[in-house]
């Protein structure tokens, strides 16, 4: 697939594997978050991350913002890559470089504004691939990703022209919109966690359905 995909909420090596049976080339482990769904305890996180190794790019979703907090995160769980889901100072991105220099960065922006297109554009220049979503981090209790809503993708497709990095899209993506999605914003990967999921698991079938949308893409 000309599309990376990455499942997200994972809760299990046996999710993982068989998220990846299927084609995925990214899994999500989100630890502890201020709201949202599937987070589960670093020490299955670090699990996961053992039991699957290089098969596939293992993804932290970290809220944490401090360098010092997002290292030793990173440290005790043992990811290929970390998610921050909110704003970091440059500090960090030169911390996480120092510390792990095989590491990838992805640095979520949540769209709402064409604002946001500045904080893509700033994110890129220090390095990182960027994660378009659908929170609300201004909220009494902060939406940092999961809400199963989607964007503006004409914003979407705007910040993928205007970087010169990876560019993920999430934010409501389901078997039945992502075509539409990749048509329209042309990211270089997918990403989405409820729309794969019924009764808290994840469901074979909605992730089949899922990744052949993706080909036919």
């Amino acid at each position: 697939m000309s599309v990376a995909v990455k499942i997200c909420c994972i809760q299990t090596v046996a999710e993982a594997r068989l998220a990846l049976s299927y084609g995925a080339t990214a899994i999500g482990l989100v630890a502890a978050m201020p709201s949202g769904p599937g987070p589960i305890p670093d020490p299955r996180i670090a699990e996961i991350c053992r039991a699957i190794g290089d098969a596939a790019m293992t993804v932290l979703l970290t809220s944490e913002t401090t360098a010092v907090g997002v290292c030793a995160h990173v440290a005790r769980t043992g990811p290929r890559a970390v998610q921050l889901v909110d704003e970091v100072a440059p500090e960090t991105y030169r911390m996480l470089r120092a510390a792990f220099p095989d590491l990838t960065i992805l640095q979520v922006v949540h769209v709402r504004d064409g604002f946001d297109v500045l904080a893509a554009q700033d994110a890129a220049s220090h390095g990182c691939q960027i994660l378009l979503d659908s929170g609300a981090p201004n909220k009494p209790v902060r939406e940092l990703g999961g809400t199963g809503r989607t964007h503006d993708w004409g914003l979407s497709a705007q910040i993928v022209k205007s970087v010169d990095t990876p560019v993920w899209l999430a934010g409501g993506l389901s078997p039945d919109n992502v075509a539409e999605a990749i048509r329209m914003v042309h990211p270089n990967g997918v990403d989405l966690c409820s729309g794969l999921r019924r009764n808290g698991d994840l469901d074979e079938e909605l992730l089949a359905r899922f990744m052949a949308a993706v080909r036919a893409a």
